[in-house]
């Protein structure tokens, strides 16, 4: 039996680039719309049952399921090819996802520390590909539906920015959780604090991805992801799904709207592949009117509530009609483009820790109350902590705990000139300055990103491109120990 590896080892091992597979070809394309043919085969004899059977109310029709059309592999450059990751790039990646998921059983715990249970659950092969590691599989025996989630979240960020950045290299790209975005606007559920009407549909992407220039029009990119245990055929099944659920938003005209959607395989018995297909079009875009002053993307979001549905234009003597979702007008793209930029805003100070400033960047109906109170750190994070890292200056917030049965620090901030821009203080009369934050960050792009072994820290350092830090060493045992 192998034997525990220390908690250094841990720490080289997550620094170690690895190779991930993207998968994305014609046939895969074929296999998605046949397992989409198939899931709606099996939802029409499922209606037929239940209207045999008496279950359904009277005037009920079939209504097969609206599916991103279009859909293509990435186009040659992008397909084919495996991404360099560290597994600390991924976690990083991770972590700034689930800063504002509202996931934490305890109110005012900083989401983005449940990153860090993956610590050593995937090791590269001999062949340097991810792959699970006997933690992951014994993680995935008890959390395996959670574990293949977020995973799946973590490498569809990590892939999508590397895209990204590839296809818009002089701009800035920020990931936003969709639900959190949307409802500056909508009321997704009944459980939201609106009395507005809800959406009435479920089907959403899971992230944003907002490509953007201080001062300028940004072009909006929905991610449906999903993550599997199982095979190809599961990833062919997920992709049909994450097709309904990135065709729940439209930014723009119907159907033209860009889209990613990602399914990653993490397979049992081989290598972590990343199965991936995307919809292009000339939609997604934010048109901010000329001569509009850089400034405005800090004005408040405001209460503004966009029609519920998706306007289908009509065909030949049919009327236009609403199909259920969200859709961003031309009327809406300033206001959009503020709302993504907030939310973006809130969740690097939630991954700083700062609840009071998170929350002063969210309405009331994306969950700003969940975010104050963050005042002490036994009983949350707190933004109380700052380090120098690879010459730069961090602030955030640090979470102690035991790797292996040794005590390791990890630390989560941003750079300090970013943050400062952001910092909420309502006893001093200190606020959010939304497009100072913007500016800093686009400047922060042409610095080193990635994930290095700061010699001064003793430990591994991930830094990103929007100024965040992920930061992990081992500390010292207490004195009696």
């Amino acid at each position: 039996m192998a034997s525990t590896p220390k908690a250094k080892e841990v720490l080289h091992a997550l620094r170690q680039q690895a190779g991930v597979p993207v998968h994305s070809t014609r046939e895969l394309l074929g296999k998605v719309e046949e397992a989409s043919a198939d899931k709606e085969r099996e939802r029409y004899e499922t209606f037929q049952k239940r209207q045999e059977e008496g279950k359904t109310k009277q005037g009920d029709t079939y209504e097969p399921l609206r599916r991103k059309p279009s859909l293509r592999p990435l186009p040659s450059q992008e397909s084919g090819l495996s991404v360099r990751l560290t597994l600390w790039d991924v976690l990083h990646h991770l972590g700034r996802g689930l800063a504002l998921s509202q996931r934490g059983a305890s109110r005012g715990l900083a989401e983005h520390w449940g990153s860090l249970k993956y610590c050593q659950a995937l090791s590269p092969s001999a062949e340097s590909q991810l792959g699970l590691s006997d933690e992951g599989e014994r993680i995935a025996m008890y959390y395996k539906a959670l574990q293949s989630e977020e995973l799946g979240h973590a490498f569809a960020l990590a892939t999508s920015e590397q895209i990204l950045t590839r296809r818009y290299p002089d701009h800035s790209v920020s990931f936003v959780r969709a639900d959190t975005a949307l409802r500056a606007g909508w009321t997704l559920t009944s459980r939201d604090k609106a009395k507005t009407k809800t959406v009435g549909y479920h089907y959403r992407p899971q992230f944003f991805a907002e490509v953007w220039k201080p001062g300028e029009s940004s072009r909006v990119f929905p991610i449906a992801c999903k993550g599997n245990h199982s095979d190809r055929q599961k990833a062919y099944e997920q992709l049909a799904s994450a097709a309904v659920h990135a065709d729940g938003v439209h930014i723009g005209a119907w159907n033209e709207t860009p889209a990613l959607l990602f399914s990653t395989e993490i397979s049992r018995d081989g290598p972590l592949t990343v199965h991936a297909l995307h919809a292009d079009g000339p939609g997604g875009w934010l048109h901010v009117p000329d001569g509009t002053p850089a400034t405005d993307i800090g004005l408040p979001v405001g209460d503004r509530n966009p029609d519920i549905g998706i306007l289908k234009p009509g065909q030949g003597k049919a009327p236009d009609s609403a199909e259920p979702g969200c859709q961003v007008g031309p009327d809406y793209y300033a206001w959009f483009q503020r709302a993504l930029a907030h939310a973006g805003a809130a969740g690097l100070t939630a991954f700083a820790g700062d609840g009071e400033s998170t929350a002063a960047l969210l309405t009331t109906r994306q969950g700003s109350d969940f975010f104050q109170g963050f005042a002490h750190a036994a009983s949350g994070s707190v933004q109380d902590a700052g380090y120098t890292l690879l010459g730069e200056k961090f602030e955030g917030t640090d979470h102690v705990f035991r790797l292996n049965g040794e005590r390791v620090q990890a630390f989560s901030g941003v750079a300090k000139d970013i943050l400062d821009t952001l910092v909420t203080r309502e006893k001093d009369k200190r606020y959010a300055d939304v497009a100072a934050y913007r500016h800093h960050v686009h400047a922060w792009r042409a610095k080193p990103h990635g994930t290095f072994w700061d010699r001064h820290w003793d430990g591994v350092v991930s830094i990103s491109r929007d100024g965040t830090v992920l930061a992990m060493r081992q500390i010292a045992p207490f004195q009696d120990e």
